[in-house]
């Protein structure tokens, strides 16, 4: 009988960086992506979908994050629509002070995404700012706060946004 169960059970809990993810959470995961809840007490709202209490759901969101399965929870805005503008920044940083110009990069609110790439230029961000003298005032700063003027700037000509949800329910 425990036999018969286990193919079920095993289907039902996916691996995720080394952490367990039973069928709840990954119907949790699943409707924090697609159908997150526009109302007061969203977390409340969530929870009565999943036949959760709020401080469930709220609990199982704040483990995650600490797991590091979630990174950010938040909304994404069209910044074009709002009168912000943005650019792709690339540095050519040596490898031995990654951390330092990592954390000068990020010291920057506008900073969004910053990663490492394997290329001369190594290190990669997006910044985004309310015009482009603002943009050109942050880019000018990273450099004199690193010492570093080998930037490439590649500011999108056409934007395309890509939707990029991961369907964690799906069957294998």
């Amino acid at each position: 009988m425990l036999v018969a169960n286990k193919p079920s059970i095993i289907r039902s809990i996916i691996i995720c960086g080394g952490i367990l993810l039973d069928q709840l959470d990954r119907r949790l995961l699943n409707l924090i992506q697609e159908e997150f809840p526009l109302v007061a007490r969203p977390y409340q709202e969530i929870g009565c979908r999943l036949g959760l209490s709020e401080d469930e759901v709220i609990r199982k969101i704040r483990k995650m994050k600490t797991d590091g399965i979630i990174r950010r929870l938040g909304g994404v805005f069209e910044l074009r629509q709002l009168g912000y503008t943005s650019t792709l920044c690339a540095l050519k940083v040596p490898p031995g002070r990654l951390e330092e110009v990592a954390a000068v990069v990020n010291s920057f609110p506008g900073v969004t995404h910053n990663y490492l790439r394997e290329h001369d230029y190594n290190m990669w961000f997006t910044l985004i700012g309310p015009d482009r003298r603002h943009l050109e005032n942050v880019i000018r700063a990273i450099k004199e706060r690193t010492g570093i003027t080998e930037l490439l700037e590649l500011p999108a000509e056409r934007p395309f946004k890509i939707r990029v949800n991961f369907d964690l329910e799906a069957e294998d």
